[in-house]
């Protein structure tokens, strides 16, 4: 029996598609994000009660193994609280594990809040990246959006509704003539779609912010602004934190232009030593 990754409804219960209802019918036991926000769409669905399970990161290295083995014998149907799993939400790790293990995988189509909003947004499509979520921490965060200003494609991002006006600043104070497209709450009765400069889109944004937001950079021509000289040490000392390698944290910063790899690399490796000490 396949593993089955179901993609459910981002909030309008129509997206939901015939071979995803058939999938949870017939599913002998349902891996959830959040079994609360499961069971309510199981009952908004008249599905029948079924066996459900959590699979969260918190919990993953202790439930997988238990899942792989129902699923090589029975239909074992995997779902997060809303879109497609592995997408920002759990699930990739488990397709691993499962690849892994000799169990059959199979992902059903459906609903996906980024591409939506990739599609939305009205900018280049040839390329795009998919970078997630920003880093919480201010520094780290300038550096992931310096870098996608400097790739030349469009890239889409998710982002929680107590940082998207802070994003948006740090998007400003780079690039202040870069094309930025929000949407908020896709699919839902108060959805908003929001496209102009950066400083444009926080103005038009309700204060407090709230809902489910992606947003989509333009592929931009101009120069982005470096990051300031002092920030280089804060950078480095994020990336530590986060547990990267002095090699990752040399390559990222060469990428977006804060100086020579081989110097960020000496930095870097003076900056891990300080903090040992």
């Amino acid at each position: 029996m396949p593993l089955v990754l179901v993609p459910t409804p981002l909030g309008n219960l129509g997206d939901i598609t015939l071979r995803a209802i058939e999938a949870l019918r017939d599913a002998e036991l349902i891996v959830a994000e959040d079994t609360r926000v499961t069971r309510k769409l199981l009952g908004a669905l008249e599905i029948a009660t079924k066996e459900l399970w959590s699979y969260r990161e918190a919990n993953a290295a202790a439930v997988t193994a238990g899942i792989l083995e129902r699923a090589r014998a029975q239909r074992v149907a995997v779902v997060t609280d809303a879109g497609m799993p592995a997408i920002s939400d759990p699930g990739s790790e488990l397709i691993a594990a499962a690849r892994a293990a000799g169990v059959a995988v199979d992902v059903l189509p459906g609903p996906s809040a980024v591409l939506g909003a990739l599609v939305l947004s009205g900018f280049s499509l040839r390329r795009f990246a998919f970078e997630g979520f920003p880093a919480r921490a201010t520094g780290a965060r300038r550096e992931q959006f310096a870098a996608a200003l400097r790739s030349g494609v469009t890239t889409a991002w998710y982002e929680s509704p107590q940082r998207i006006v802070q994003s948006l600043a740090d998007l400003h104070s780079l690039a202040p003539d870069a094309k930025v497209f929000v949407v908020r709450e896709y699919t839902k009765r108060f959805e908003q779609q929001l496209l102009g400069t950066p400083a444009e889109v926080a103005a038009a944004l309700a204060d407090p912010v709230r809902g489910e937001i992606a947003f989509v950079l333009a592929p931009y021509t101009g120069a982005a602004r470096e990051l300031p000289p002092p920030d280089l040490d804060a950078a480095i000392d994020e990336r530590l934190e986060r547990g990267e390698s002095v090699a990752e944290i040399a390559r990222a910063l060469a990428r977006i232009g804060a100086g020579a790899r081989r110097d960020l690399y000496a930095r870097a490796t003076e900056r891990k030593a300080k903090r040992r000490g």
